[in-house]
């Protein structure tokens, strides 16, 4: 059975087949927000209009019983059961390159905190693979499971053809003890290994027809989408003053704190400020504490003119998210977020 789902106010239309609607969407290359796919976030929270929808597993934060109630839904969770029409922020950009299944060949891994990995994966040259900045892939896993990591790095289109280099991509990989595919990355996998991803995923990357001053927010390692985010922004000369705060808990976790010194220092509009949450005697640390968050609102107690992009802990982009909102001003269709929903999170209910 094939149904309709008409966007607006985008005034999108595609056809959906036993499938969610979001899958549909990607598919067909219909530019919808999402992030986890996982039923985890709710990041592509939208509100049903006319038709009816059945909803798979989904945790009760990111769609409640009320919100389901007062007509919204998850499109990476529902299924529609007639022609439908929903309204949802189009995200122009988002099905603009198609999703691929590839091989990739591990070049490094480097490990510049005792729990991060820095994974560079060589892609095929005969096999072009663009995305945006801030976007992400899924690795196949060999018993169908699988596991979401942003690339930490700008896209290298065409770089096969202009460097000695074939393209590659940067994963930033923190290690999850018992978790099925990061135990193995800090144990087994060495250079020259070949893994299957798939991708480009996600509507988390910058909008380009804004010139607004932005917030970019990191904790942990959502410091790698926010990291190719800002190197796509150097390399097009988009000069939108932008201010990064990555919080960690302690100095060690800020494993790539000398690029971000760097980068700060080589580009005019762009600010570093590090957070953080539990520093160490034998840190010495001297700079902001806290929660990383709060440290934007000390700084910007006024949002209104600003996009904010952030991407970490779930918990953190959920507190950003609302007290921006209530108490900074900042626009709620200016928040854009890709929260990190680990296996963990996205089976655990409320």
């Amino acid at each position: 059975m094939s149904y309709k789902i008409d966007v607006q106010p985008a005034g999108l239309s595609f056809e959906v087949q036993d499938e969610t609607i979001l899958a549909a969407a990607i598919r067909q290359g219909v530019g919808l927000p999402y992030g986890c796919k996982d039923g985890a976030c709710g990041s592509c929270k939208s509100r049903l209009l006319q038709g009816k929808v059945v909803h798979g597993h989904h945790q009760h934060k990111a769609l409640s019983e009320a919100e389901e109630a007062a007509g919204l839904v998850l499109t990476c969770c529902a299924k529609p059961q007639s022609d439908c029409v929903i309204e949802a922020r189009s995200v122009p950009g988002a099905g603009e390159f198609p999703v691929r299944k590839l091989p990739v060949r591990v070049i490094s891994i480097d490990k510049p905190a005792a729990d991060v990995a820095v994974l560079k994966l060589q892609l095929p040259a005969n096999m072009p693979f663009d995305y945006h900045a801030g976007q992400y892939v899924e690795f196949l896993l060999r018993d169908g499971a699988r596991r979401s990591y942003s690339m930490a790095n700008m896209p290298q289109a065409g770089a096969s053809e202009t460097a000695a280099a074939p393209p590659s991509i940067e994963l930033h990989i923190r290690h999850m003890p018992g978790g099925l595919f990061t135990d193995q990355v800090f144990s087994t996998l060495k250079p020259r290994d070949i893994l299957r991803i798939e991708g480009p995923f996600g509507s988390f990357f910058l909008r380009e027809d804004s010139d607004k001053p932005m917030v970019l927010l990191a904790s942990g390692t959502g410091f790698a989408p926010v990291k190719a985010i800002i190197e796509q922004m150097h390399a097009k000369g988009i000069t939108r003053p932008a201010v990064l705060y990555w919080g960690c808990r302690r100095k060690a976790d800020l494993y790539q704190h000398d690029w971000a010194l760097q980068a700060a220092a080589e580009m005019p509009w762009l600010r570093y400020v590090p957070v953080l949450s539990e520093p160490l005697a034998e840190d010495g640390w001297t700079g902001r504490t806290g929660f990383v968050h709060e440290a934007v609102m000390a700084d910007f107690p006024d949002l209104s003119g600003h996009q904010v992009y952030a991407c970490g802990a779930p918990i953190m982009v959920e507190s950003a998210q609302r007290d921006f909102v209530s108490r900074c001003g900042l626009p709620d269709e200016e928040f854009y977020a890709d929260a990190f929903t680990s296996e963990k999170d996205k089976h655990e209910d409320d």
